[in-house]
């Protein structure tokens, strides 16, 4: 992704809860290594950081660009040398 294109993001505030993992997972396995997203939630998306170190290990990185009280933002990378298969599945196939 280029400097002048505006990287993903997804405020879940306005996202029903069950809808928004799904929402995020779908963005996150279009973007290419190097691409990073934005979240904006009301809560710290920790259980949401978890589940991609669970499902995908050393493949995204995170960095929390604001903590709360009231609103956090995070930014998720996909890691350029992250191994495994291309399609986000979290398998070596």
């Amino acid at each position: 992704m280029t400097e002048t294109q505006a990287k993903p993001s997804i405020d879940v505030r306005t996202v029903p809860p069950r809808e928004r993992h799904p929402r995020i997972f779908g963005i996150l396995g279009a973007l290419l290594p190097g691409g990073s997203m934005l979240i904006t939630s009301d809560h710290d998306p920790r259980p949401l950081h978890s589940q991609l170190e669970t499902n995908f290990p050393g493949q995204f990185g995170w960095d929390y660009l604001e903590e709360g009280p009231e609103v956090w933002r995070v930014e998720i990378a996909r890691l350029e040398d992250a191994s495994g298969c291309e399609c986000c599945c979290g398998s070596d196939h």
